[in-house]
């Protein structure tokens, strides 16, 4: 982007200024104003100036509210030194580029969908970017662990330090921040960028007397309208009603405040048009790789209640014969109950948003497992796999909610080793795969070999077998089951999907 009125513009061009929502829209932009009151009883909203403070009114039939969010600021120690900033509008973004000279060292606290784009944007300019979570993992509420443990090792691999359950608590400094203390210790900075999330803005809305949601933002129904029949909301001030929980959710997203603002302005026109709510749909660039999701994570349907049933699936995101094709990884999160699919998360190098883009509506309209693996999906090498990426999860799903398929995860492989638990990890790749890369701790019986080297194998143990992306280690799976052996499981995604160090 050359100038930053690309984001104020039309696509031709036209920057949306108030003179153009005068003559295009007939809408009177007032700038300079500032909001302070609503007075329910006479209709009337109080503005003030900002430059005179001088206060006016004005009247309204109906009014809608879209306030925006605010970036949560902790009370932490020393906050006011310089060098600490939040970025929520185009001036901070502006000061930040500014400040942020090569070499300099950034402490960003808070890893979620702003934190790790700052984070990438200022390590491509050459700073030392050191990216903090206070929870155990990047994108909480996003992202599940597995996936997210793959963006981390990205993010490392390309050189930002990336700490997680670490709680930050001040800052040092003279006139300027130049260390950030951390129940990690002290880190050195010289700029701090304050990511942690926001706030709805309700003060004026809770002043009037609106009902705020257990979410703490405004409550509204499916028309966008307050507890006051004449006030509507829209955007990062109000909370919209999850499609598959049936929950109330707090999900501040540019694309969710548009629809809404379009329903709620058709509504106080005197239409009837009908918010459906939101999946929570993501995506986001890191460096290299893609990231996307939509629906509940597995850790979010567990706490609604639901059993679930889940699936890793790494594969190239087109024909793998084809130039250009970048692996992907998929992960299914689905209801055991009845098959239905309740979210899915993708991460890689490949095209995550068509299958993100798919999942949403398969997800929106209720689908279950079979039903997604019967999508009649595009194909042509250039563009996918006869079995598209999402379709092979989907059977593997299908598999394991009927009993075929007996899947671990590799988070629950890795709780197994650490806490000493007997198994073997079976290595069933060729052994050029095994040489080139490998996991600690396993065993080499190649899947052409297998059948003719099941004496080697003890039967008094559980054993879990994989390959690259765990087709093979399905099948062996199936082998060992065949020829008597009782405890056999299959790790899904393989070496891909594993989050964790390999040996090389």
């Amino acid at each position: 982007m050359a100038d930053v009125k690309e984001l104020m513009s039309t696509p031709v061009g036209v920057v949306r200024d108030p003179g153009f929502f005068k003559k295009v829209k007939g809408v009177n932009v007032i700038t300079g104003t500032r909001a302070t009151g609503i007075d329910r009883t006479a209709k009337r909203v109080t503005l003030v100036d900002t430059q005179s403070g001088k206060t006016t009114t004005i009247e309204y039939d109906r009014l809608i509210l879209s306030m925006g969010s605010m970036p949560v600021v902790p009370p932490f120690k020393n906050i006011t030194l310089q060098n600490i900033f939040t970025v929520k509008g185009i001036e901070d973004a502006r000061t930040l580029k500014e400040k942020a000279a090569a070499g300099k060292r950034v402490f960003i606290v808070g890893a979620g969908l702003i934190g790790i784009e700052i984070a990438e944007a200022l390590a491509m300019k050459g700073l030392h970017v050191t990216l903090a979570e206070m929870k155990e993992q990047i994108l909480p509420g996003i992202l599940d662990p597995e996936i997210a443990m793959l963006v981390v090792k990205h993010l490392r691999e390309k050189g930002v330090e990336v700490l997680t359950s670490c709680k930050v608590e001040g800052f040092t400094g003279a006139a300027m921040v130049e260390k950030v203390l951390t129940d990690h210790g002290e880190a050195p900075a010289d700029l701090v960028v304050l990511a942690i999330g926001v706030s709805p803005n309700t003060a004026m809305a809770r002043d009037a007397g609106l009902e705020i949601g257990a979410t703490r933002a405004i409550a509204v129904d499916e028309h966008m309208r307050t507890s006051d029949p004449a006030i509507f909301a829209c955007g990062d001030c109000c909370e919209s009603a999850h499609i598959v929980s049936g929950q109330k959710v707090y999900l501040p997203l540019g694309s969710t405040a548009n629809k809404q603002g379009r329903v709620a302005g058709i509504n106080a026109a005197g239409g009837e048009a009908v918010f459906a709510g939101v999946l929570g749909t993501t995506i986001l660039r890191v460096f290299d790789i893609n990231v996307g999701k939509t629906g509940l994570t597995e850790t979010a349907a567990r706490s609604y209640g639901y059993e679930v049933e889940t699936v890793l699936s790494p594969a190239p995101d087109r024909a793998h014969f084809f130039p250009g094709a970048k692996p992907i990884t998929l992960k299914l999160v689905a209801d055991k109950k009845t098959g239905k699919v309740l979210g899915v998360q993708a991460t890689g190098p490949g095209a995550v948003d068509k299958r993100i883009d798919t999942a949403v509506a398969a997800i929106t309209f209720g689908a279950t497992a079979e039903q997604l693996s019967q999508l009649d999906l595009a194909y042509a090498p250039p563009f996918a796999s006869a079995m598209d990426n999402l379709v092979v999860a989907a059977d593997i799903l299908k598999n394991k909610l009927c009993g075929e398929a007996k899947g671990i995860s590799p988070l629950e492989v890795r709780k197994k080793t650490k806490r000493g638990e007997d198994f073997l990890f079976l290595d069933v790749r060729s052994p050029g795969e095994h040489a080139e890369v490998r996991i600690t701790g396993t065993q080499l019986v190649p899947l052409g070999m297998l059948r003719e080297r099941l004496q080697e194998l003890p039967r008094d143990k559980e054993i879990i077998a994989f390959c690259k992306m765990s087709l093979r280690g399905y099948e062996a799976q199936k082998i060992l089951e065949a020829a008597g052996f009782s405890d056999v499981k299959f790790m899904d995604g393989g070496v891909l999907a594993w989050p964790y160090e390999l040996e090389q």
